[in-house]
């Protein structure tokens, strides 16, 4: 009993002061920003239309909109074309930034405000999908999604490398970047700012300034060490709230789907499938729709899997099994009604579940491959050669250059 005393606080500590989960974070941060980024250059030519000054909703109705629902977009700071232009092209280059991890703390931000500025411009041509985006988005900011598989890791580690355990090394690019930022919230907001949005903004700036001085200076371990630990903290808080989020979801919408008759009878998924406005190709919706079989087992299988999933996540095999079946019905979504960033978003969101071991793996199969890339000789003539295997070289040892080990992200 006195000997495993001392270890439950160590335990504890460990288990809240240390981020988890880092692997489905970037997983999350990755499918995010290709889904918004997929999404925003697909409806490019038609943007204005959406969002811009060509929208049915004019602008002065837009404003009106915002202030009666309490939202917030800073494309209602200007209604000219300039001003929207700017807002979109940030927002599809932050999405780029922070799927690659590139300064992802100040991306991350830009993004979830483009993207909630986007939304809340035109909230009429919104469905489940932007509902979602807009969620996760905001709980992106809040994790540490660059710990791996980023371009923010490999600074880190290299940063690591050359400094030891000491201060960190300096880093212009990112005093620049937070600059500006600042300078943006004082001709934006103003200062002290408004409660809201404003004020969330600015704190958000202030801690990474708090942040960068700390790890900057060489007598504030101990600072550092309850700044790492506050992270971690918000880290783990963020993943337990996206999870839990992704559960409600499927828990809603199963239990709303129970009471409705055409679930009740298994019938749902056969009148969905006549709906003209989700038939992308009528003719796979119509041999689909005619086994009446196989539509009453899919459209059960709709319901149990949805109400089902929150009650297997005790159980990793089942959650696992579980996992697949939902993935493959999202496909299915959104190839035959035409839907296809609800289900890419919902895809990602059941990636967050995946196990670590798992992510490790695929992760360092994508880390051979970018080696045997990197390894494989050049002709004389531009073609490339055999590649070479990773037991070529003298004594079983990869060649000199693929001697260093390439990072992970």
């Amino acid at each position: 009993m006195t000997t495993e005393a001392p270890g439950r606080p160590a335990r504890l500590a460990r288990a809240v002061l240390v981020p988890r989960a880092t692997y489905q974070a970037a997983v999350l941060r990755i499918g995010l920003a290709a889904v918004i980024a997929a999404f925003l250059l697909r409806e490019w030519p038609h943007r204005r239309v959406l969002y811009g000054d060509r929208s049915p909703l004019s602008y002065d109705l837009a404003l009106t909109l915002i202030q009666e629902e309490g939202t917030f977009s800073v494309l209602g700071w200007w209604g000219g074309r300039l001003w929207f232009e700017i807002v979109y092209t940030v927002t599809v280059l932050a999405a780029l930034a922070v799927m690659a991890g590139w300064r992802t703390r100040a991306t991350a931000v830009l993004l979830m405000v483009g993207l909630v500025s986007l939304e809340n411009r035109n909230p009429l041509v919104g469905d489940g999908g932007d509902n979602i985006l807009r969620i996760m988005v905001i709980y992106l900011v809040l994790i540490r999604c660059a710990q791996v598989w980023s371009l923010d890791a490999r600074r880190a580690r290299r940063a690591r490398r050359s400094a030891g355990d000491g201060a960190g090394s300096r880093d212009p690019v990112g005093v620049a970047l937070w600059a500006v930022l600042g300078a943006l919230l004082f001709w934006a907001f103003g200062f002290p700012p408004p409660v809201g949005w404003p004020l969330a903004l600015w704190l958000l700036w202030a801690v990474q300034g708090l942040w960068y001085v700390v790890h900057r200076a060489s007598g504030a371990r101990e600072l550092r060490s309850v700044l790492d630990g506050c992270a971690a903290m918000a880290h783990n808080a963020g993943m337990v709230v996206i999870g839990a989020q992704v559960c409600l979801i499927y828990a809603t919408a199963g239990w709303y789907k129970i009471q409705g008759t055409r679930w009740q009878e298994g019938s749902a998924l056969y009148y969905a499938l006549h709906l003209d406005y989700f038939a992308l190709w009528p003719w796979l919706s119509a041999a689909l729709a005619g086994n009446a079989l196989l539509v009453l087992a899919l459209t059960y299988l709709t319901v149990a899997v949805q109400v089902a999933f929150p009650f297997t996540l005790a159980n990793r095999r089942l959650k696992n099994a579980l996992l697949a079946v939902m993935i493959a019905e999202h496909a299915g979504i959104a190839v035959l009604l035409g839907i296809p960033f609800l289900s890419l978003v919902m895809i990602v969101c059941d990636l967050v579940f995946l196990p670590t071991s798992f992510l490790t793996r695929l992760g360092a199969w994508c880390a051979r491959l970018t080696r045997r890339g990197r390894s494989a000789p050049v002709a004389p003539s531009g073609r490339s050669g055999p590649s070479v295997s990773a037991g070529s070289g003298e004594a079983g040892r990869p060649p000199a250059a693929t001697a260093e080990p390439t990072p992970v992200g």
